[in-house]
């Protein structure tokens, strides 16, 4: 996991310093024409430039502030509705492309699943465990019977410049065992992913549900991972 979002970012930075290159070469390449057409363009007074500036970005952040509280009031319905008619344990994860590619994967032949959404739901009932799209009507994306689980643990992974962690979901199915790498949404204002307590509290219910499924079903249980850290609250800063 770690690895892997290691990668990811060493490309980004790789492709932003190739754009970077590119961008350097083309204004020296380009000096005389540059030279030529910046005398020809009419003078912008510098107020009105400062204003339209500032009412340019006061628009797309308004948009983006509308787009969050859309999704976020069609993620808590979806939740609420899926509370109401399961009872199961409900959290929001993040979507992330390793983890749309590997439910790819998974899908069996034939099968049409639909579109995980930024947000999106996780449902963890007696059932099983899945995935969940849509808003008052939820739609499921995707899921996975507890048979079809073969662990849970916890893992880490790098979102911008910070290490977060996930859930990691190690599925087989039809001789093909997949780890779906989870990252949880915290629901508090201005936050992002669900870190410490909260985190692994989840990860640990999850575990709890998979091994008393197997369980009442009589099927080999699986082995212990390593101790889930408990975060007190009053030990968080």
């Amino acid at each position: 996991m770690s690895s892997t979002a290691t990668r990811h970012r060493t490309g980004l930075i790789v492709l932003v310093a190739l754009a970077a290159a590119l961008l350097v070469a083309g204004l020296v390449l380009g000096r005389s024409s540059i030279d030529r057409l910046v005398p020809s363009l009419p003078d912008v007074p510098a107020t009105e430039f400062v204003v339209g500036l500032g009412a340019a970005t006061a628009v797309v952040a308004l948009i983006a502030a509308l787009r969050r509280a859309a999704a976020a009031t069609r993620a808590g319905a979806r939740a609420r509705a899926l509370e109401s008619v399961d009872g199961g344990a409900v959290a929001c994860g993040i979507r992330n492309r390793e983890l749309v590619a590997r439910l790819a994967e998974l899908r069996q032949p034939g099968s049409r699943g639909g579109t995980l959404p930024g947000r999106f739901s996780i449902l963890a009932d007696d059932a099983g465990i899945s995935f969940w799209g849509g808003g008052r009507r939820p739609s499921r994306v995707a899921s996975f019977p507890w048979r079809e689980v073969r662990n849970i643990r916890s893992d880490s992974t790098v979102a911008g410049s910070a290490s977060v962690p996930v859930a990691v979901i190690r599925i087989r199915r039809g001789g093909t065992s997949i780890e779906l790498p989870v990252m949880l949404s915290d629901p508090r204002p201005g936050r992002y992913a669900l870190t410490d307590g909260p985190f692994f509290a989840t990860v640990r219910a999850w575990k709890a549900r998979h091994r008393a499924a197997l369980a009442a079903e009589g099927l080999e249980l699986p082995p212990l991972t390593g101790a889930i850290p408990v975060v007190r609250p009053h030990a968080v800063a």
